[in-house]
């Protein structure tokens, strides 16, 4: 019975929020081309420097001298919360809207850069290198990032309508109560991202490296 509501709430959710949902995977990948574009950006020396700092990286990964798994996945996870925490406190007042949509871009140029600088490096052991270091933590915070954009953004949209809507009525508390309980779902599904990054995704890199 419980896990019929949890799907018919899932399928009402993205229902209603369908339009939503398209236009911010549509900017997240509009920032993730844009990163890509501007690693061509790159000056000669800064793509060098960078290169020489992610090769060090990469040859402590491999030597075992990087932060333990307790260390990564306490960095993912506070760094993952505030951004998201940022997002839902501009829900909450309203004229952050704007910043929302630049904070879900701005994630999605990191990933584009990081992809597109291991690709122009490394080509298809870049690519490759990519993969395993991007995507696993990042499939599911994508997810969360998208929706509780969509989330904020209509939070935010909703207490606009009740302040200057009079013939609205919506009692505010309720409406809070799911916002906040939204926020917690986020945050658990960071808690698993940053899992996944402190305890998988460095074993998948250094067994790459390794080839």
């Amino acid at each position: 019975m419980k896990k019929r509501w949890r799907s018919n709430f899932i399928t009402n959710h993205i229902e209603q929020y369908s339009s939503f949902y398209i236009f911010h995977t549509v900017l997240l990948i509009m920032g993730v081309i844009f990163g890509a574009i501007v690693v061509n950006s790159l000056s000669t020396t800064q793509k060098d420097d960078l290169f020489y700092f992610i090769n060090e990286f990469f040859s402590q990964l491999k030597s075992g001298e990087v932060l333990a798994p307790k260390e990564i996945f306490l960095h993912s996870l506070s760094y993952n919360s505030k951004y998201v925490g940022l997002m839902w406190i501009l829900g909450i007042t309203m004229i952050g809207l704007p910043i929302i949509l630049l904070l879900l871009f701005l994630k999605g140029m990191v990933i584009g850069f990081t992809i597109g600088f291991f690709v122009q490096q490394m080509g298809w052991k870049g690519f490759l290198l990519s993969f395993v270091s991007v995507l696993p933590q990042n499939l599911i915070i994508i997810l969360v990032f998208i929706v509780v954009a969509v989330i904020s953004v209509s939070f935010a949209l909703q207490l606009i309508k009740k302040l200057f809507v009079k013939s609205i009525y919506q009692p505010i508390a309720p409406m809070l109560v799911k916002y906040c309980m939204f926020f917690g779902a986020a945050i658990l599904l960071l808690g698993l991202a940053a899992f996944v990054e402190g305890y998988f995704t460095p074993y998948l890199m250094r067994s790459l490296l390794s080839l």
